[in-house]
This record gives structure tokens, sequence and C-alpha cells, in this order.
């Protein structure tokens, strides 16, 4: 598919949660739907890489959740795994810190940084080698000043393409983050509140992309459609937030995606 044919791009979804991902993404082909689908766990990218081998419209991303990390799902096996498939991955995510009262009450603040530290070490070392900055799909909830700060020592900033996903900071770490040239991914979920509709108007055109952070995990139901649908919803709250013409977005954010997958 050419990348003019591809007039949504869902840059933050989880494919690898569905059990008909093949089918769904071939289905997406046919409307002109691309995906950059994150993993949880190295074995979830490893699953991806199986079920959509082939197919022109999806890059499955090498991630460690910082929830996993945090509740002990990823551990040391994970991390060391990461590290060994890191040199041939086209992407990353889904990775970063979540230090919300939830996922950092059992005491995971230090796993959870030494994780991220490891995937930024890693995917720094991959794009360098290869030459081109590979994407690198960010959770992060209350620790965007502690993600920008690992990723400018680590090197991400400048060797990937770094993409906040669903950001959620304040103000002045939204404008660090941006001035450091990172990419930010936007759901209609987040664009459903002020904040976030704030917040869109603030990021410069050619740094948006577009989201659904779907399907859940184990959803038999999600498809194509209700893909396309979701973005279409991400596409029209932001272009109300921004007072902008959504078919002149649409364009945007689809060649922005293009650009980051070397479509």
């Amino acid at each position: 598919m050419a990348p003019a044919q591809r007039r949504l791009v869902d840059m933050h979804c989880h494919l690898d949660f569905s059990p008909h991902a093949r089918d769904l993404v071939l289905q997406a082909q046919d409307v002109g739907l691309g995906f950059l689908s994150v993993s949880c766990v190295p074995a979830g990218f490893e699953r991806a890489c199986h079920e959509l081998a082939g197919t022109p419209n999806a890059a499955p991303a090498l991630g460690i959740h910082p929830w996993w990390v945090a509740d002990g799902r990823a551990g040391k096996a994970e991390s060391a795994r990461f590290e060994e498939l890191a040199p041939e991955a086209a992407a990353f995510g889904e990775v970063g810190l979540d230090f919300s009262h939830k996922h950092t009450a059992a005491g995971s603040h230090p796993a959870q940084v030494e994780a991220f530290e490891l995937v930024c070490a890693a995917a720094d070392a991959s794009a360098r080698a290869a030459g081109v900055q590979k994407p690198l799909s960010i959770h992060s909830v209350r620790a965007a000043g502690a993600v920008l700060d690992i990723l400018e020592k680590s090197g991400c900033l400048d060797s990937c393409a770094c993409i906040f996903h669903w950001f959620s900071g304040s103000t002045p770490e939204l404008r660090r983050a941006r001035e450091a040239g990172c990419w930010f991914s936007v759901n209609p979920m987040g664009l459903a509140t002020g904040k976030g509709r704030e917040y869109a108007k603030l990021i410069p055109a050619d740094k948006l992309l577009l989201e659904t952070d779907y399907p859940e995990e184990g959803d038999a139901s999600f498809s194509a459609q209700k893909d396309a649908e979701l973005l279409e919803q991400a596409l029209s709250l932001l272009a109300a937030a921004r007072s902008e013409e959504a078919d002149a977005l649409r364009g945007q954010c689809a060649a922005n995606a293009a650009a980051l997958l070397g479509w």
C-alpha cells in the first residue's frame, strides 16, 4: 500500500492483544489503515512479528511496559530478551515510566527506572547502528520529567523518534518535550478532557500523530472498522481543539506517521 493510500495510521495500538490480528490488519489495508503495534513484553513483540509478517501496513514495536515491570510480569529475563531483540527491531514501545501511586505502591520505582534505562540504551544503540531514527512510543504518567532525563542521558532524543503516547504531564514538561523535538500521539480518551484539548493546541503540526491504544487484551470483537472509528473520532476532536480542518489534519498526521515508519 502506497503512503498516500494510508488515510489513517494508528501510531499506538496493541494488535498482539487481538486473537485475530492478521485478519484485522488485512481488512484494514482495504480501507487505508496503518498501524504501529506496540507490545508490553518481548514475547508480545515476537508474537506480533509472526502474526503480522508480510503485512505492509503494520509495524511491530518491541516493548516493556512499566505496568508489567511494576507488578513483576516483566523482570530480568524480559529485559535480557529485549536487549537480544533490539538490534533488529524497527521500532520500540510501549516503554516508559508510571509513577502513579497505583503502580509504585509496591516499591517498583527503582525497577521501572532500571528497565527504562536499559530500554533506552538498547534503543539508542540499535538506531545508531542502523543509521536511522527508530520510533520509540512512550508511556509516561507522573513521570514526564524523569522520562525526558533518561531519554536525554541515553542519547535517544537524538537517535530515536521519541513519541509521547497520551501525554499527561505538566505544561512545562510539555514545553520541554516539544523543544526536545518529541512527537505526540493523541486519542479520543485524552482529547475528551479539557487538559488534553489544551495540550493539542500546543503540539506542532509536524509532530502530531493519531492513536487508539486499543484493543484490550483478549478482545476478539475489535475490528478494523472499530479502529477507524476511533481514529476518526480522535481526528474530529483534534480538529475542533485546534480550530483546523479535519481533512488537512488527516493528511498531516498520515504524512507524519509515514515519515516515521519509512512508508
